[in-house]
């Protein structure tokens, strides 16, 4: 196994976006790789989608169906740095995104990043300290899960999991030609 966090990382984790305005994902690499990967995962449509690859020459090659407007990928001059820019935001828009890369024939994601589309922005809340306290506790309890040896999270496998089977749904085309193929030599040879 692996952690593909030690190859890539992704923030934020969380973003909750209002319709019809735009966000932004970034994708840090720690080291230059020939582009990057960009999947959804709907949890509502329960599917895994490729959206974008982006190489560091800034060539896209988009998913089927998807909108040229709706995204756009930029990097920086290091090739190790890349950003998912989204507008036009819809409730559609759900899901979690993860920037990838491909190596020695595998594909390494990222921690995922959860965007919530949402009509009306919910108002801050109204107490000033809270938000001072709660971020260091967050951060120690973040460092101590990443001081475990091999421990990776299910935001990592359960995408893992979502591509092997989204590669293995890409064979069910051929393997039903070949179904036909093979059926049609059948026919043949018994007719004659």
């Amino acid at each position: 196994g692996f952690c593909t966090n030690l190859l890539l990382s992704q923030t934020p984790e969380h973003i909750l976006a209002q319709t019809n305005n735009k966000t932004e994902i970034l994708c840090e690499l720690k080291k230059e790789h020939a582009g990057v990967y960009w999947y959804r995962w709907s949890q509502e449509r329960q599917n895994f989608e490729f959206l974008v690859f982006s190489n560091p020459l800034g060539k896209a090659l988009y998913g089927a169906n998807i909108s040229q407007d709706k995204f756009s990928v930029h990097g920086v001059s290091s090739h190790t740095s890349y950003s998912l820019h989204v507008s036009h935001l819809h409730a559609s828009d759900n899901g979690t995104y993860y920037c990838s890369i491909s190596q020695s024939s595998q594909l390494l994601l990222g921690s995922g990043t959860r965007l919530g589309v949402v009509d009306v922005l919910p108002l801050p809340p109204k107490t000033t300290q809270a938000p001072l306290f709660k971020k260091p506790l967050w951060c120690v309890t973040k460092s101590k899960a990443a001081g475990k040896k091999g421990a990776c999270s299910p935001l990592v496998w359960v995408p893992l999991a979502a591509s092997v089977l989204v590669l293995l749904l890409s064979l069910v085309p051929a393997a039903y030609r070949l179904h036909r193929l093979r059926r049609r030599l059948w026919l043949r040879v018994h007719r004659q």
